[in-house]
């Protein structure tokens, strides 16, 4: 199921997940992103309406809300969510949900989760959106600038909660992204995937936003993909891992003229950014480590480093009837908890023959998805959750896990079916 309209590894291109979903797109696909009602009613305007309906109506405020959608059959705007502009594209939430999901307040986890029923048409599945964000401004993005006249003075260790002490002068509006820690890691590219931890504080209002710290988890986001603000898109491109970065976005690098009220951001605030630069990982990339043999009756794997592995049945082995997983390379990573969402590359084939069916190494491209969301085949949700971060697994999937009765693209009905999957990384993101 090669998709042809992906990228290569150093276009920078992003394909369409959707197509790129190992085995083929699952019916009724899309993804939401949801938050406890709890954490709605604790920033400004965010379903104040539904909580106080859900309160005098005595029901208990437990069911996550939607905080914002990009169910697919219904393109979204920036503005309408009704429509999707061209220069949008489908991978990710567009320019200001994602840092809106970003700087929800301080200790706030979101949970990415598929909302739609996978026997439904996503359409007839698609939740309403109570409190979309402002959408971004048009206005062009000034230039980057290494340093101004007046910063912040930024003090704490890399990989800490930053304190960020604003200084008594306005900004000056322009785009700033400083260097206050060096990494020696590889640089971020156009199409890397990173990982970062940050801090932010709202210049204008000296307001504290929120601290991925407090989440406990770094951001996980493609750098230059156009599916950021500016202040962090652009912020982390050229920056070597292991760096701690200070951002002043203007409002054209942020949210704009308009601001965004549900998070307190007013029109025309200037908002302080400190990135550190966990990891950066290239669309082409793959696991290393000390390889280990298949478990028992679990079918070969020979190792073709950037391309597709090479997957062979045991002969006369039938084929189980419940999940199998074998590690091949451990990482060292953390474990992986359900909701977060995983960047991986994998090859997929027919556990009858061995036959290669679907792989991203072919496409140059590594694919993201959030677990335990249902955006993928059940058998990979409960795979890929519980192991840790720079792991090679083997899996096989029954067809009860995978595509049961139904055929999909070049898999049979009834197929049990084999992956090879790199865990590259993972940590908070919005849904693709």
């Amino acid at each position: 199921m090669t998709d042809k309209s992906a990228g290569g590894a150093n276009d920078g291109a992003v394909a369409d997940p959707a197509a790129a979903r190992p085995g083929g797109p699952l019916p009724g696909d899309g993804e939401s992103i949801v938050v406890p009602p709890a954490i709605l009613k604790q920033q400004a305007g965010w379903g104040q309406a539904e909580a106080r309906r859900a309160e005098s109506a005595g029901e208990k405020d437990e069911t996550p809300q939607v905080f914002a959608s990009n169910v697919r059959k219904k393109d979204l705007s920036e503005a309408g969510y009704d429509e999707n502009p061209g220069s949008v594209g489908r991978l990710g939430v567009i320019l200001g949900t994602v840092l809106a999901v970003l700087l929800v307040g301080s200790g706030v986890t979101l949970i990415v989760a598929n909302k739609s029923d996978s026997k439904k048409p996503a359409a007839d599945a698609a939740p309403s959106s109570p409190a979309s964000p402002a959408a971004p401004s048009q206005a062009p993005v000034p230039p980057i600038k290494t340093d101004a006249k007046v910063l912040p003075k930024v003090t704490g260790e890399l990989g800490t909660k930053a304190v960020i002490e604003l200084p008594a002068e306005a900004a000056d509006g322009n785009f700033v992204v400083k260097t206050l820690i060096e990494g020696t890691g590889p640089k971020v590219g156009k199409g890397n995937w990173v990982t970062a931890d940050f801090t932010s504080k709202d210049w204008t209002t000296g307001k504290d936003l929120a601290s991925s710290f407090d989440q406990k988890k770094p951001q996980l986001f493609q750098a230059g993909g156009g599916k950021l603000i500016p202040a962090l898109d652009d912020a982390v491109t050229g920056h070597a891992a292991g760096s701690r970065v200070l951002v002043i976005a203007p409002p054209a690098a942020a949210f704009g003229d308009q601001g965004n009220p549900q998070m307190g951001v007013g029109a025309k605030d200037n908002l302080v950014f400190v990135i550190d630069i966990k990891q950066a990982t290239a669309p082409d990339a793959t696991v290393s480590g000390d390889v280990a043999e298949p478990a028992e009756g679990m079918p070969k794997v020979k190792d073709n480093g950037k391309k597709p592995a090479t997957i062979t049945p045991v002969p006369g082995v039938a084929a189980p009837t419940e999940l199998k997983t074998s590690v091949l390379i451990a990482g060292k990573g953390r474990k992986i908890e359900s909701g977060e969402k995983v960047v991986v590359q994998y090859t997929g084939a027919l556990y009858a023959d061995g036959k290669q069916f679907d792989s991203s190494l072919e496409r140059g491209q590594a694919f993201s998805f959030a677990t335990g969301g249902g955006g993928v085949i059940e058998g990979w949700d409960k795979a890929v959750t519980g192991q840790t971060v720079g792991s090679r697994i083997e899996v096989v999937i029954p067809p009860a896990l995978g595509y049961g009765d139904k055929a999909s693209e070049k898999i049979p009905a009834n197929s049990t079916l084999v992956f090879v999957i790199d865990i590259l990384d993972a940590g908070v993101g919005a849904a693709d």
